[in-house]
């Protein structure tokens, strides 16, 4: 398959997702997206050796993660004018139970909402959530436990719905890691 349309698969099979999840870790949509976009961008530059990676969209996942706090670290007011505009607007396609989720997560340290998301929505292992993290098996699983304990009263309305329906959920099949 020539380069640019093995991108361009990518991409397609890889993108909505992806916005799902950092809109998960964010609770911004405007800066998910934005975020992701920038990553792909990076990816295409760097594609040759991006390409052989196990784990492509990890490494997107991981760069686009890491703009969005860079941006929150060097344009905090940009990053208040797109959470004043994410909440009078409510996106059509996303379902309720996603932004009942992600209200929640807003509620709950930073760490642990990325290793939620990571874990339960995005189906990675434990082990996975800490190489992708940099922090230790250990720290995934207290914050997991933390985060889970935090999350369960905001969320106690939904209806424990199945992740691989949820539009951030896995694209295959993961097996069930506590």
């Amino acid at each position: 398959m020539p380069k640019a349309d093995e991108f361009d698969h990518f991409y397609a099979m890889t993108s909505r997702r992806l916005v799902g999840q950092l809109f998960a870790m964010t609770g911004d949509l405007a800066e998910a997206e934005d975020a992701v976009q920038e990553a792909y961008i990076r990816a295409w530059q760097r594609w040759p050796r991006i390409r052989t990676y196990d784990d492509r969209e990890a490494w997107i996942r991981t760069v686009a993660y890491r703009l969005t706090i860079n941006s929150w670290r060097n344009a905090r007011n940009r990053l208040a004018a797109h959470l004043r505009a994410s909440r009078r607007t409510e996106p059509p396609e996303l379902s309720a139970t996603l932004l009942t989720l992600v209200s929640g997560l807003r509620k709950i340290p930073e760490a642990q909402r990325r290793a939620i998301v990571l874990h339960h929505l995005v189906g990675l292992s434990v082990e996975q959530v800490a190489a992708e993290t940099g922090a230790p098996a250990g720290t995934v699983k207290a914050r997991l436990a933390r985060g889970r304990k935090a999350l369960a009263p905001l969320v106690a309305d939904l209806d424990e719905p199945s992740t691989r329906e949820h539009p951030v959920g896995p694209s295959r099949e993961a097996p069930a890691h506590a």
